[in-house]
């Protein structure tokens, strides 16, 4: 399972939203510091239903993946997300998710940061009241080691 979650031919986040989503519109940026292009989110229109999109994005190329940082979210991509989350939950629009993650960023930069992400986006989207449906589509380190993996096994 592990060969096909890190094939590098498969398809990933953007892939997926080219084949299932019309009309999609990239947000970006967290409105406080930075925007982080591992994660990408944005409205769209699924089977004519607006929806909003978040999942990270590996990249192709050795250019591409640097510019993505290897599909490992820095804190304001993490900062994005929970944007975006609450974005979809002020207009009542679902939320779907794509996991593509080997995990979180592990430089510097994330370990001083004054907010520790993984855990306050787990809990902005549990407190989320619109839908939110999560996908797996390769690899998903954070979700293994989640506290919410027994609900989910």
């Amino acid at each position: 399972m592990a060969q096909v979650a890190r094939h590098p031919q498969r398809p990933f986040t953007l892939d997926y939203i080219s084949a299932l989503f019309t009309d999609f519109e990239e947000l970006h940026g967290d409105r406080s510091y930075a925007d982080d292009l591992s994660i990408v989110g944005g409205l769209a229109r699924f089977n004519g239903q607006s929806v909003m999109v978040i999942g990270q994005q590996k990249g192709r190329d050795t250019k591409e993946k640097i510019l993505r940082n290897f599909g490992m979210p820095r804190p304001e991509a993490i900062a994005k997300a929970m944007r975006l989350m609450r974005l979809a939950e002020k207009f009542g629009i679902p939320v779907l998710t794509f996991v593509d993650t080997p995990g979180a960023y592990p430089g510097i930069g994330a370990e001083s940061a004054p907010v520790r992400g993984d855990g306050r986006s787990l809990y902005v989207m549990a407190e989320l009241r619109v839908p939110v449906i999560c996908t797996v589509i390769g690899e998903a380190a954070r979700v293994v080691r989640s506290p919410l993996r027994s609900a989910i096994s």
